[in-house]
């Protein structure tokens, strides 16, 4: 018996509870973020396999995979998050890594994968905390440089996808990240040695991390307010990924270089990545049907806000 097949996408941005967007804003974002909650629970997973980015949290360049399975998984609890260990089914996640190797995915593995609000944040949206069901995270890498082409990305996403239909099982599939948005992390050789060391294996201290979020907000507030070098949003290309995202088209994305994704959409715009993986897992079940798509730019959060949720058509029915 095949697996039922649906995915949820949405950004994620340190600044969702912190920053005020603006009433209006807020409301909309708030009333999607429902809506994404509500496509869940009517879809009642058994199985959460989420695609998300790290900050330099869990993964440095003391070790930078392009990718890497959780076969155990800790939150930090960054940002307002939650935290504490993920619920991995240990034997599944051990399958999905064999299942990878055999498709030419040469895919790291973790027994201590640490998380931070890249994956956690999508899930306590969704269920209220990031261990409140099984699931399996796929860490990709979308901001250490360098970059490996998107191409790779949409295989792993399809291998994801054709273990995925081989379980007798309702499986959701989360990607966090994206769309357009730079960031005010520094780039490893072009930082100084004190930075350059948080990049590398130096972990922050609690008032450090404390800190780290106040800089944040601080960067968010003159973003805003137009007073920041940091790169502007780009809804044209935010609308273009959303455009084929939507249609299925996922090989136009082996087309999309790292270097012109950068400089338009900014130095986070590739936690996009997630997206691509999800959408192929869910495509390689079958045409899948876009149930919603929302899209707001918002400065005060340094980002560009989506939320997509799609079906399989075999599953819609």
């Amino acid at each position: 018996m095949a697996s039922d097949l649906a995915l949820c996408c949405m950004s994620h941005t340190p600044l969702l509870w912190t920053a005020d967007p603006g009433e209006s804003v807020r409301r909309r974002v708030d009333d999607a973020l429902r809506g994404a909650r509500e496509f869940v629970d009517a879809f009642e997973p058994d199985l959460v396999v989420v695609f998300g980015p790290d900050h330099y949290q869990g993964f440095r360049y003391q070790l930078m995979p392009p990718f890497c399975v959780g076969t155990a998984a800790t939150a930090i609890g960054d940002y307002g998050t939650s935290a504490g260990d993920l619920d991995v089914p240990r034997a599944l996640a051990d399958d999905l890594i064999v299942h990878l190797l055999a498709a030419d995915l040469d895919v790291a593995m973790s027994e201590k994968m640490v998380v931070d609000h890249g994956i956690s944040q999508p899930l306590d949206i969704l269920f209220g905390s990031c261990t409140a069901r099984p699931m399996i995270p796929i860490f990709i890498n979308s901001v250490a440089e360098p970059l490996g082409p998107l191409r790779r990305i949409r295989r792993l996403g399809h291998a994801v996808g054709e273990w995925a239909g081989l379980l007798d099982r309702k499986v959701l599939l989360v990607g966090s990240g994206g769309l357009s948005h730079d960031v005010p992390i520094p780039r490893l050789r072009e930082a100084s040695p004190e930075a350059a060391a948080y990049l590398v294996d130096r972990r922050r201290t609690p008032a450090e991390q404390q800190a780290r979020e106040k800089a944040v907000y601080e960067a968010g507030q003159a973003f805003a307010r137009g007073d920041s070098p940091l790169m502007p949003l780009n809804p044209e290309l935010d609308r273009e990924i959303l455009r084929h995202l939507e249609i299925g088209d996922l090989a136009h994305f082996d087309t999309v270089t790292v270097e012109r994704l950068g400089e338009q959409g900014g130095s986070s715009v590739h936690e996009v990545r997630s997206w691509i993986a999800a959408h192929a897992a869910l495509q390689a079940a079958g045409h899948y049907r876009t149930e919603s798509s929302f899209y707001q730019p918002v400065p005060e959060w340094i980002i560009s806000f989506g939320i997509t949720t799609a079906l399989t058509r075999e599953t819609a029915r």
